[in-house]
């Protein structure tokens, strides 16, 4: 069954700009998104997501579901039916209710990686057996904006309220927990996976392995600069926070060259649960 919009059919590969002229109801939203002020979340009652990974849950009456998730082209092909299956596998959406789809990120960027995930996402939702129903697209030349000739994205981050089901611009000054260990993950080339546990309300991290980052010393020793142009897909136009970020997961790296020995002992996951404030408490140490 097909990516719809409005209840047609969605005519595909168009490009992201042509999509929203097709269908005004689109552009509306997306100008809208992008005009919002930008609101600080967290760290009480937060559930972040990082890049490859995924998270469904539903508010307490059980009222729909969401599934937030950050992709990055890395597989998209196996991406999309594992988003769809977590999201149905919560929700009984053929008895009332209809799955929707938030397409939120990207910009116009020189190598145009941004325009081909947007062309494989929206190719493989479109390839799903269910009526899938497009409802916000604010990617790629959508989400652009230029500055000195250089190209920007307007959104860095969203957030979803689960009780509402509002989409919001969002920046987060806490991407935990254990925020080095999964972007070691990510870095070292993990694929998508679910994060959350919504019927035991548990953050689940791991347990995960990777190979020894090659040559992580050389890495640690390059400036900035070096560090953007050659770990970054788009330097020019990564977060204040990106170089920070990369040096901290490669200190991980090579602190853990291999976890399974040293983070998951006996194998065993590291489950977080929210404590009454609102905020991430480890229940249960490696190993026991």
């Amino acid at each position: 069954m097909p990516l719809l919009v409005e209840g047609r059919r969605v005519r595909l590969p168009q490009s992201a700009g042509d999509l929203v002229r097709a269908h005004p109801l689109l552009e509306e939203r997306a100008r809208l998104l992008r005009g919002q002020s930008v609101q600080q979340v967290g760290p009480q009652g937060l559930l972040y997501v990082q890049q490859r990974e995924l998270a469904v849950t539903s508010p307490k009456d059980g009222n729909g579901a969401t599934c937030l998730t950050h992709c990055d082209g890395t597989d998209t092909k196996a991406e999309v039916p594992l988003i769809m299956n977590s999201i149905k596998s919560f929700s009984d959406h053929t008895q009332c209710g209809r799955l929707e789809v938030h397409l939120v990120g990207g910009f116009s960027d020189d190598r145009q990686l941004s325009q081909k995930l947007t062309h494989q996402l929206l190719s493989e939702f479109d390839r799903q057996e269910d009526d899938i129903h497009l409802v916000t697209l604010c990617v790629t030349e959508l989400n652009d904006r230029e500055e000195n000739e250089n190209h920007f994205p307007v959104i860095y981050g969203i957030a979803v309220n689960i009780k509402t089901s509002e989409i919001y611009r969002a920046s987060f000054q806490d991407r935990g927990p254990e925020e080095e260990l999964r972007a070691a993950r990510a870095l070292t080339g993990g694929p998508m996976i679910s994060i959350y546990d919504a019927e035991t309300e548990q953050l689940r991290i791991g347990p995960y392995s990777w190979m020894p980052f090659p040559h992580v010393d050389f890495w640690l020793q390059q400036d900035d600069k070096q560090i953007l142009e050659n770990l970054s897909t788009s330097p020019l136009a990564e977060p204040p926070h990106f170089v920070k970020h990369i040096r901290s997961t490669l200190m991980f790296l090579k602190k853990y060259p291999s976890p399974a020995n040293t983070l998951f002992l006996g194998n065993k996951a590291l489950l977080y649960k929210k404590n009454e404030d609102g905020l991430w408490e480890k229940i249960s140490s490696p190993g026991s």
